[in-house]
């Protein structure tokens, strides 16, 4: 971070400074609109935390796919490291950071699988090659050559042909439930603002606490 003077964007609600905000939802739902004008690559490229059975911590980028007031959600293939980590210990971490509007916001808290309707409705948006790779990667599983891969792509574009490709039964969705959500806003002599919204479970409402930078 910079102690350049920090880029003028617009304040969410107008007027009002962020931490006015007194609820975490709302206030991530203006930052990430603003984030999409804002970003020119990937705006909902978030870092995930899990925990190994070795007790160390593994981190990696992922893409937010949806958000609401019961969690973050993201896609991947559940027999990758992340998901037999997410089944062993569901709980995680996020990060997003959107450089062009020097913010940062963090989550924690519990995960749960998205259902299957969920699933099956993310799955069928996306593009076709995307499904036809879902269903040729064995995600974080070791990889002979560059060319075992593109031939298993190739097999499974004549499998599947012109017909609909279905999701694989070891691809599907988590999501994040917080309990924790820090915002965090860049501000000359790294004078920064910071609030957190916590609350002690998932049916409990937030406590707002603004923190020193």
């Amino acid at each position: 971070m910079s102690d350049t003077a920090p880029i003028e964007h617009p304040t969410w609600l107008t007027g009002g400074d962020f931490t006015e905000a007194d609820e975490p939802v709302r206030l991530f739902a203006a930052w990430f609109a603003e984030a999409k004008r804002a970003e020119p690559v990937n705006p909902d490229a978030m870092a995930l935390a899990t925990v190994g059975s070795d007790g160390l911590p593994n981190v990696r980028m992922v893409l937010l796919k949806g958000f609401d007031a019961r969690g973050f959600v993201f896609y991947t293939n559940v027999d990758s490291v992340k998901g037999h980590e997410l089944t062993d210990a569901p709980k995680a971490a996020l990060t997003f950071y959107w450089k062009a509007l020097q913010r940062q916001v963090r989550a924690r808290g519990t995960v749960e699988p998205v259902t299957k309707e969920e699933a099956d409705a993310y799955f069928a948006s996306r593009s076709r090659m995307a499904q036809i790779g879902a269903w040729s990667s064995r995600q974080s599983s070791p990889l002979e050559s560059r060319m075992a891969f593109e031939k298993a792509i190739a097999a499974n574009t004549a499998k599947f042909g012109i017909s609909t490709v279905p999701r694989p039964p070891f691809w599907s969705g988590y999501r994040v439930m917080p309990v924790e959500i820090e915002f965090w806003q860049e501000r000359l002599y790294r004078l920064h603002d910071r609030i957190a919204f916590t609350r002690p479970d998932l049916q409990a409402p937030w406590t707002k606490t603004r923190l020193y930078p």
